[in-house]
């Protein structure tokens, strides 16, 4: 079984009867994530994989500590014996590193699990906060709003989103510049 087929059977098995929504945001995620092939070059699959698998520290099965890249990624970790840059990326999706700053676990997820380059880290981000919780397109803007109002304006979510939005709108205008830059490459002059 190859990698992304790995990782789509995971993730169904963990997200798809507890957390339907959840199944379809990741499936989401996942397709977006091979609409950057172009970009992606030899990293396709893995971002694919790790797009499906992004969100699977929800999951009741596995979910420990309550802030989900840390479980997820200890998941894939110790029990998956996953690959380590399919690790990382779990782990430090969508600024991952900010919201563990405000659940007080910022050391763990940097003690624990490196960075994975930024190429990559922009290209998760901007998958994950390019989808609607349904698994539809949106863009970062109108998604940072919608997670704003879904967890409410004063929970630890939403203090992180907004400290993060600036990162979260520069990833995206990062990632949208490479997909142009490829695009008008293969236009012909």
């Amino acid at each position: 079984m190859g990698l992304t087929e790995w990782a789509y059977a995971l993730s169904e098995s963990l997200l798809s009867d507890p957390l339907p929504r959840r199944w379809a945001h990741s499936l989401g995620v996942a397709k977006r994530a091979r609409s950057l092939g172009p970009i992606m070059g030899d990293d396709a699959e893995l971002l694919e994989a790790a797009a499906v698998l992004h969100d699977i520290g929800y999951s009741p099965a596995i979910a420990t500590t309550g802030f989900h890249p840390l479980d997820g990624a200890r998941f894939l970790r110790d029990r998956e014996k996953a690959d380590e840059r399919v690790v990382r990326l779990v782990a430090h999706h969508s600024c991952a590193l900010l919201e563990a700053e405000e659940r007080g676990l910022r050391q763990e997820l940097e003690g624990e699990f490196e960075l994975e380059r930024p190429g990559l880290v922009d290209a998760l981000l901007y998958c994950d906060m390019t989808t609607t919780p349904d698994g539809t397109q949106t863009t970062s803007a109108e998604r940072l709003d919608e997670i704003v109002q879904r967890y409410g304006p004063d929970t630890i979510v939403a203090r992180f989103i907004q400290r993060a939005a600036p990162e979260i709108h520069a990833a995206a205008m990062r990632v949208e510049g490479r997909l142009a830059e490829v695009s008008a490459e293969g236009q012909p002059m």
